[in-house]
């Protein structure tokens, strides 16, 4: 059967590795760069990337190093934010994009701050989904035991043992299905169970959590790019606190929305809240 998605599906080769790829609208369009979390693939900005396309973007989002079959290096030290980053700017550098917007959630928001606060002469406008800033959040776990327990579960994943692997994938991934929420779409969490489950995978993308020297050891200084930030009310792991507070970091012109009622897992659960938001913010930021 004919591949009915509207997504062009690039490949993407930086250094010895080769990374998986969907993209939509035009070649010459401003580069929208989209950086997916954990557990998540670049297809958890399916319902996003033609939105961004039909408005004249060239909307890239990637599976990033460990999600990727063919960039999975084997050292944890391999999947430390600076690599993270290097690479982001290598998927920038592939579509020929001097600046460019970038959107990320999850783990693609940390990463997203850390490149902002680096390299800002690259980026035309920032959009982080979920994430606060790392320095927020560090903040807001050291001051506030409820955020303190919400990370746990990273503390979990830090360990190197096996144990995260083996209780993620126990009982047919029931653990691993169970980190939606329920509100990823069950197309979805099926082929991200499936592509977790390879050989090596689950591991690879827990070495993000493992590869910082501490649970939120994510660097990440003062953001002047203009900003977007959008966190959902009932985000089981990210509490108000840091999410509240994220402006402080920020330079440039900011706008904060909390969304009521509304999970972690925004790119899949409401993106027909998400879209008109970051499009708005994206006309406000055009390049030129």
């Amino acid at each position: 059967m004919a591949d009915a998605t509207p997504f062009e599906r690039p490949r993407i080769t930086v250094g010895p590795h080769t990374f998986d790829a969907l993209a939509c609208g035009p070649a010459d369009g401003e580069l929208v760069l989209l950086l997916h979390g954990w557990p998540e693939f670049a297809d958890s900005w399916s319902a996003l990337l033609p939105a961004l396309g039909a408005a004249g973007y060239r909307a890239l989002a990637v599976d990033q190093r460990g999600y990727s079959p063919a960039a999975r290096p084997p050292r944890i030290a391999d999947y430390a934010v600076p690599e993270l980053v290097a690479d982001a700017l290598a998927f920038a550098d592939a579509q020929g994009a001097d600046r460019f917007h970038l959107v990320g959630h999850d783990w693609g928001g940390l990463v997203a701050w850390a490149l902002a606060g680096a390299h800002p002469e690259r980026l035309a406008s920032l959009t982080v989904l979920a994430t606060p800033h790392p320095e927020a959040l560090n903040r807001a776990a050291a001051g506030d035991p409820e955020q303190h327990h919400r990370l746990d579960y990273v503390r979990f994943f830090r360990r190197d043992d096996g144990a995260a692997e083996s209780a993620l994938l126990a009982d047919a991934a029931a653990r691993l299905r169970a980190a939606y929420g329920g509100k990823v779409p069950a197309e979805l969490v099926e082929a991200n169970v499936r592509r977790l489950s390879e050989p090596g995978a689950l591991t690879a993308t827990l070495n993000w959590y493992r590869a910082p020297e501490a649970v939120i050891s994510v660097p990440a200084g003062r953001i002047a790019a203009p900003t977007l930030f959008l966190w959902g009310s009932e985000d089981i792991a990210l509490g108000r606190r840091a999410a509240e507070s994220t402006g402080e970091w920020v330079d440039g012109p900011y706008r904060f929305e909390a969304l009521e009622g509304v999970s972690h897992w925004l790119p899949e659960e409401v993106p027909a809240l998400v879209a008109p938001e970051i499009l708005d913010h994206l006309a406000g930021n055009r390049l030129g």
